[in-house]
């Protein structure tokens, strides 16, 4: 029988998690797939749910497609006190009717805050489903790990509810995961071949400058020279993101640190159609020391800036770069 907390909520003692992705849901072949990325509408479900987010500093797109539904996407970087940018995001897949189907709000892995996640749900999900952000905030706020449901299988306390709209599931270490009850889209979408190109392709390239990679199986590279990385997400051998760090050092009014001394042939992981842009964006920011979060030719770009030195025009900073977005649910 059910005790204490868990009567808040329902038996979920026999009930699984649920899995991410979703099982079976990239398992199709090419089903109209489009990868370019374009801002959230105004109107209709994904912009009532992303304006909240939006009007307190995220970054939100839509960033992939297919016959079936849709994928949204947001981001806001959190600074802490020394200046560390710890990302948070937000998922959402709507069916073909506009519905929303499924969302995540990930913990964001800092002391696995749970007013982030609720602060980041409420208000989203209350957008269109009248009381589901109040419910949220209960569940969350009342969640004591030391009470709540665990299978027998792991180790990791959690909760679930469900009200007309969807099923709950929360956990510090997965976040809020949301699963609709009247809809559900059965072939996610998948596509990013309009901004990026195969890891086997570009390692060569990888490997010219300076990056320790071994690939496959290695989808994380490091370059030992100066303290960067290069990281992917891939479905197959197809590149879906690519995060890499690297520096800056302006002196007089110059770039001392060049671009091609890490990538000696360019972005070959990118498309040839954005590379120019995308690499042009990413220039601004390495001479002005500032970060950015936007749409560049169809292909979402994020740059997080940490400075050090500055002094009259020269600086010295360090540069996170996202370009692309991994599938939802991964």
């Amino acid at each position: 029988m059910c005790l204490g907390p868990l009567a808040l909520t329902g038996c979920t003692r026999s009930e699984d998690p649920p899995s991410l992705p979703p099982a079976g849901v990239y398992g199709h072949g090419g089903a109209g797939e489009s990868s370019q990325a374009e801002p959230v509408s105004a109107d209709g479900t994904a912009g009532a749910l992303t304006r909240p987010l939006r009007e307190t500093g995220w970054f939100c797109a839509q960033v992939r497609a297919n016959a079936d539904g849709r994928a949204v996407w947001c981001r806001i970087g959190h600074r802490d006190e020394v200046g560390m940018v710890h990302p948070q995001v937000a998922q959402f897949l709507l069916d073909r009717d506009d519905r929303l189907a499924w969302a995540w709000f990930p913990s964001t892995r800092v002391n696995h805050e749970d007013d982030q996640v609720a602060a980041a749900a409420a208000p989203a999900l209350t957008a269109i489903w009248p009381g589901a952000g109040d419910r949220v905030r209960q569940e969350i706020d009342h969640f004591d790990p030391e009470t709540r449901t665990t299978r027998r299988s792991d180790d990791i306390p959690r909760t679930g509810w469900r009200d007309a709209h969807a099923d709950y599931r929360y956990d510090r270490h997965n976040g809020l995961v949301v699963t609709a009850r009247d809809t559900s889209v059965r072939r996610w979408p998948f596509g990013s071949e309009h901004y990026a190109t195969t890891m086997s392709s570009a390692v060569d390239d990888l490997l010219a400058g300076g990056y320790d990679c071994f690939y496959p199986p290695q989808q994380s590279c490091n370059r030992p020279r100066s303290n960067g990385y290069f990281q992917v997400a891939l479905r197959g051998d197809q590149i879906v993101s690519a995060r890499f760090g690297i520096g800056s050092l302006i002196e007089s009014g110059r770039q001392r640190h060049l671009l091609s001394e890490e990538f000696p042939h360019g972005l070959t992981f990118l498309a040839e159609a954005v590379r120019r842009p995308v690499t042009e964006r990413i220039e601004r920011s390495r001479r002005s020391g500032t970060g950015f979060a936007g749409i560049v030719a169809g292909t979402v770009v994020i740059i997080d800036a940490s400075r050090g030195a500055v002094e009259g025009d020269d600086l010295v900073a360090y540069f996170d770069v996202q370009i692309g977005v991994p599938l939802a649910a991964t």
